[in-house]
């Protein structure tokens, strides 16, 4: 098992912390707003602890569970504090009307945070197409809900990778770190679907093995 940081204190700082808490991850929850953190660190249970924002996480593995508008300015004010840690990015840099991205055109969101990390931080990406809610309700017709990952290092995603399998949840790797760029189109692609298709949240995007 591992310690897992958290910094945040939403939805899916709340779905990824209680599933992680209930495969017997050591957890600490972060966030701006200490009463926040307190409260969900004790809606995980588990033996959940409450860090000090901007403070050095104790886990090996870092998530960041914070929108992109605020991201990195998050993985500034930490700093060197990140040095060596693998930083979990789960953020979608999406416009509030969905019509665009926040990036610039020849980027991506988790390169964005990349490039404000520590140099000897490792950045894989993850989670950033699941809702929160149905995360945290597991399984889809008992079938594990598919998680995509990117990333450069591949020692980095395997552990991630593992985490991942001990929610629960089945990790799907789609390559190096630029695939991330995928990804976050991919999340435009379910706020698409939900908006016009579906007109709920209560779905996920997954691969269906055929034969």
């Amino acid at each position: 098992m591992s310690t897992i940081s958290i910094i945040g204190s939403g939805g899916m700082a709340a779905a990824i912390g209680g599933l992680a808490g209930k495969a017997g991850h050591t957890v600490e929850v972060t966030s701006r707003d200490a009463a926040k953190a307190r409260a969900l660190a004790k809606q995980i249970g588990a033996g959940a602890t409450t860090g000090r924002f901007g403070a050095a996480p104790v886990g090996d593995i870092v998530i960041l569970a914070v929108p992109y508008s605020a991201v990195l300015d998050v993985v500034k004010q930490y700093g060197e504090r990140l040095a060596g840690k693998l930083i979990v990015d789960i953020t979608n840099p999406i416009k509030s009307d969905f019509k665009g991205f926040l990036t610039p055109e020849d980027s991506f969101g988790a390169q964005e945070i990349a490039r404000v990390a520590p140099d000897n931080a490792t950045v894989v990406k993850a989670f950033n197409t699941q809702n929160a809610q149905v995360l945290a309700a597991g399984p889809i017709g008992g079938h594990p809900l598919d998680v995509f990952i990117a990333g450069d290092d591949s020692q980095a995603k395997a552990r991630v990778s593992s985490f991942i399998n001990s929610l629960g949840l089945r990790p799907m790797d789609t390559g190096r770190l630029i695939m991330a760029r995928t990804l976050e189109h991919a999340c435009m692609l379910w706020l698409g679907l939900m908006t016009h298709a579906i007109k709920h949240t209560n779905f996920s995007i997954r691969v269906s093995l055929l034969g």
